[in-house]
């Protein structure tokens, strides 16, 4: 089982927070559904938490509902713990590359903090 968290950045904002709230009650409501399954389930199917290829040690929480899909992208920490850095839409199949940057860049910028 995982713990979840999310990144805050050095002065207190939440991106994940930010993109939760931009999603409608129900979108929402899925999202919050996949999160407490990646956490409480000893295995989480792929379907649901899926590490991603050719990234150092990124991982993505993947939610669908209703034709639309939703990825938070983060990372692990310590083994058990998972660090949300940040939430989109995917409308395409490959994960844009900005979202992946910017998982990347927050993972370091949490990491340099946490020491």
């Amino acid at each position: 089982m995982l713990e979840v968290q999310y990144y805050r950045t050095a002065a207190g904002a939440c991106p994940v927070e930010e993109f939760l709230d931009s999603l409608n009650a129900k979108q929402v409501q899925k999202v919050l559904w996949v999160l407490r399954a990646v956490q409480e389930l000893p295995r989480v199917p792929q379907q649901y938490f899926k590490k991603l290829e050719g990234r150092d040690d990124l991982w993505e929480v993947r939610a669908e509902f209703g034709g639309d899909a939703f990825r938070l992208l983060g990372f692990l920490d310590a083994g058990r713990l998972i660090i949300l850095t940040n939430g989109f839409a995917k409308k395409t199949q490959k994960t844009p590359e900005r979202e992946l940057a910017l998982a990347e860049q927050r993972k370091r910028d949490y990491l340099s903090r946490k020491k």
